[in-house]
């Protein structure tokens, strides 16, 4: 594979599109033809005060200020570090300062277990969800985390939907399973999860009452039940792939309202319209795929970034085609969950690893 590297952007000369290899020779020209986003590592991001530790960074959600919100898992934290642990959520400010902190266990909801994804829809409210499973080995209760909250910037509570082992399974319309990702449309005002570790779906509620919607699994179809607290890595990989997803772990809903799924473990992005109709998926079987999503802020929303390789792929959104990756000096890798602020900055959330920020320097020449 041809590779060309330009202020930490690594242009591809192959990628994969509606299921499919493109051409070599078609796919260099158009990496060598298109501008892409810059990025560099900001040093010393963020700024933590000496008494306050942070566990495994799981994601982070954007508020309308640029503010950064982190969810991190405080049991992850050992010996003395335990002592000084931040509440799960954490409040930056651009610059990296800590702004606030909260959450955690309290009376009228089932905080997770395993903090993993965070959202904070149009109205400024804040989704949250866990990943936590009875056998995953964690200093946790031995509980499935099956339900998201929603909570106000203050740390409110708001609304729960689901409860904590309540799943039935796929076809359960009233709990999650161990969802990993949510993002809330504001068009029709629904809340779209990616129901996760434990389900095999994209799952839609109402954002307001958390009344069920709609669901579909890999292909538009109906998922089948293949619950279990081991993650099933495939060894080898063919297109298009199985007909069940294997660990949902992200979702983006673009403004023209295409539906992306990050299908992690079967290495491949998955593109639906909002009622679920399969309409194409990018798949890459030569490095670790799909661990995540992130669109770029621009008006047309050009790009997809898709965790992969070594950094962040940069696909075409309209294409699907991979026209480079974001590989600046130091960067920590794909990461476990990515996100952009309003000026194209892309926020690492990378759990074992730590976190990071990488600031938007403008396009290529």
């Amino acid at each position: 594979m041809k590779r060309m590297l330009l202020n930490g952007v690594v242009f591809s000369a192959l990628a994969v599109a509606a299921g499919g290899w493109l051409a070599e020779t078609d796919q260099a020209q158009a990496a060598a033809a298109a501008k892409m986003p810059m990025f560099e590592v900001v040093k010393d991001w963020p700024k933590l005060p000496a008494n306050m530790k942070v566990g495994d960074a799981s994601s982070f959600a954007i508020d309308a200020q640029d503010n950064v919100w982190m969810i991190h898992r405080p049991h992850t934290l050992k010996g003395d570090a335990q002592k000084m642990a931040a509440k799960p959520v954490v409040v930056f400010s651009p610059a990296g300062d800590v702004v606030k902190q909260w959450g955690g266990e309290a009376q009228g909801y089932e905080w997770p277990q395993r903090e993993h994804g965070i959202f904070i829809d149009y109205q400024g409210n804040v989704w949250l969800g866990g990943n936590n499973c009875p056998g995953n080995g964690a200093p946790t209760k031995p509980v499935n985390d099956d339900q998201l909250l929603k909570f106000s910037q203050d740390g409110r509570f708001l609304l729960q939907i689901g409860k904590v082992n309540g799943s039935k399974g796929n076809s359960d319309t009233g709990n999650l399973h161990r969802p990993a990702d949510a993002q809330v449309y504001q068009p029709t005002n629904e809340l779209f999860v990616a129901d996760g570790y434990g389900n095999d779906r994209v799952i839609v509620f109402d954002a307001n009452t958390g009344a069920y919607k709609r669901m579909w699994g890999a292909f538009g179809k109906a998922a089948k039940d293949e619950d279990s607290c081991e993650v099933a890595t495939p060894r080898t990989f063919a297109s298009p792939g199985p007909d069940n997803f294997n660990v949902v772990h992200a979702i983006r809903v673009s403004k023209d309202g295409t539906v992306y799924v990050a299908d992690r473990e079967n290495r491949r992005v998955q593109v639906f319209d909002m009622q679920g109709k399969y309409i194409n998926q990018i798949i890459r079987t030569d490095v670790l795929f799909a661990r995540n999503l992130a669109l770029s802020p621009d008006p047309e929303q050009q790009y997809l970034y898709v965790g992969g390789g070594k950094g962040v792929f940069v696909v075409d959104r309209k294409s699907l085609a991979i026209v480079g990756s974001i590989e600046p000096a130091g960067i920590v890798g794909p990461g476990h969950q990515i996100n952009v602020d309003s000026k194209g900055n892309l926020y690492i959330a990378a759990t074992g690893m730590g976190m990071q920020k990488l600031a938007y320097k403008g396009m290529s020449k």
